[in-house]
């Protein structure tokens, strides 16, 4: 091998997490892409504009957020392109999907290639854009660049604006001519607009957030999932559930072994770590949509996280002003900011022997970028986009308001301690966060698919 040539860095003496595998070595970056990955025993011969010493450290493909509302356009009082993806960038997340349910909602093809133009002048880390289904609007499909687009996102029970489809015609025409995979929000409506009637009865106007996992509960969840489920085997449509909450829904899935089946199922941060017990401490803040559901609930997509029926871990990183927050089941908004933490909490989950460090960066990197079929990113290879980040463990560092960077200023993870912390990130070979220093000159580059 001829280790000899020009690069413009050198990340050395770190343990490389990639493919199933961990070893201690170097990686070379030139310009945006990885050139070289040398192990412990090769020597690096070369030039380099910069040595990042990243002993102690472990180096791992950058964060493929699979699922991200960032609000904008129409709602960037709560967060915006450019603040949320500064936090991703300061957790180690170099992509970003986002979902369609902004204002205008992104159901046009203008619509769409308007948050293209927003992400291309804003976005500090890579980007793309799911396209929303309608009841009406499945005449634009065939117009869809799927180079260009992760999905269609489907609301099969949807509270939010007016995105909901509930047509059984519409649905069947969604899942008979989607040319990419969708990802579908399963929850059934009926049974949820009946279970706040039952609570408001019994508590009044605006239930206590305690009884958000009573109305949305697990029946409204499996009824909805499996309804997908058997439209996806119908039409042998590439569908990915999202935010599975359940050990019930999990019987529905296969696991993603040594050959990715067509029906894959999401977890999100707030399901991994929180439960019901956590409505006490937390209140609406920890208020989400589908609901955080039982000690129980947890333990089985934590389970899951190993056996494979969970195939992707995303965030549902979904900002409010806090003010958005207050009240029950009623009015206080649901979605929490979470992509700022979403690696270092996995990363916890490690350390409490939940799953392996491996088995974090397969299911936040590899397989994102496997499911939607991303080129050249989610693995550190050569010749593949140099997007990595690099994490330090036995580093115990406190969540503040200070360090927070989304736009709307809070977390339900504020106050806790974490053990392993980013130290930097690279996005295309630009190191966009350095231990608290940022780059904030630095774009992100529009992904491409298939």
């Amino acid at each position: 091998m001829n280790n000899t040539y020009m690069s413009n860095t050198l990340i050395k003496g770190a343990t490389i997490v990639n493919e199933g595998k961990s070893f201690k070595g170097s990686i070379a970056v030139n310009n945006d892409c990885i050139t070289d990955i040398f192990e412990e025993n090769e020597t690096p011969r070369g030039r380099f504009n910069t040595i990042v010493d990243a002993t102690g450290c472990f180096v791992l493909p950058g964060v493929i957020d699979d699922h991200v509302h960032f609000r904008e356009p129409g709602m960037t009082a709560k967060a915006d392109i450019e603040s949320e993806s500064r936090a991703a960038a300061f957790g180690g997340v170099t992509t970003f999907f986002d979902m369609p349910n902004t204002v205008p909602q992104t159901v046009t093809l203008e619509a769409l290639d308007e948050k293209f133009a927003r992400a291309a002048r804003e976005s500090h880390v890579n980007y793309s854009f799911f396209f929303g289904a309608t009841n009406t609007n499945t005449n634009l499909f065939s117009n869809l660049d799927i180079h260009r687009i992760p999905g269609i996102k489907l609301f099969m029970g949807s509270s939010t604006g007016n995105m909901l489809v509930d047509r059984e015609e519409a649905l069947d025409k969604i899942f008979a001519t989607a040319p990419v995979p969708i990802m579908a929000h399963c929850e059934d409506t009926g049974i949820i607009n009946d279970n706040m009637c039952r609570a408001k009865e019994l508590y009044g106007d605006d239930p206590a957030v305690t009884h958000h996992p009573e109305i949305r509960s697990e029946e409204a969840c499996y009824k909805s999932t499996r309804l997908a489920i058997g439209l996806a085997r119908k039409h042998g449509t590439r569908l990915h559930v999202a935010h599975v909450t359940t050990a019930r829904e999990l019987s529905l899935f296969e696991p993603w072994l040594d050959t990715m089946p067509k029906i894959t199922a999401e977890a999100v941060i707030a399901h991994l770590y929180f439960t019901d017990k956590d409505y006490g401490k937390l209140g609406s803040l920890i208020k989400c949509n589908p609901s955080v559901k039982s000690y129980e609930d947890r333990e089985a997509l934590r389970r899951a996280l190993a056996d494979g029926k969970i195939a992707v871990v995303g965030t549902d990183h979904a900002p409010h002003l806090l003010a958005d927050k207050q009240g029950g089941c009623v009015r206080a908004a649901s979605g929490m900011p979470m992509v700022q933490f979403s690696l270092v909490t996995m990363l916890e989950l490690a350390s409490q022997g939940v799953l392996t460090v491996e088995r974090v960066v397969e299911l936040m990197c590899h397989r994102p970028a496997m499911l939607f079929d991303v080129r050249k990113r989610g693995f550190i290879r050569k010749g593949y986009k140099a997007d990595l980040a690099i994490v330090r463990p036995d580093s115990p560092w406190t969540v503040t308001e200070e360090c927070i960077q989304s736009k709307c200023g809070w977390s339900p993870m504020a106050g806790h301690t974490f053990n392993w912390c980013v130290e930097h990130t690279f996005c295309n070979g630009k190191h966009i966060y350095d231990n608290d220093s940022f780059d904030a000159s630095c774009r992100g580059e529009e992904i491409i698919f298939r």
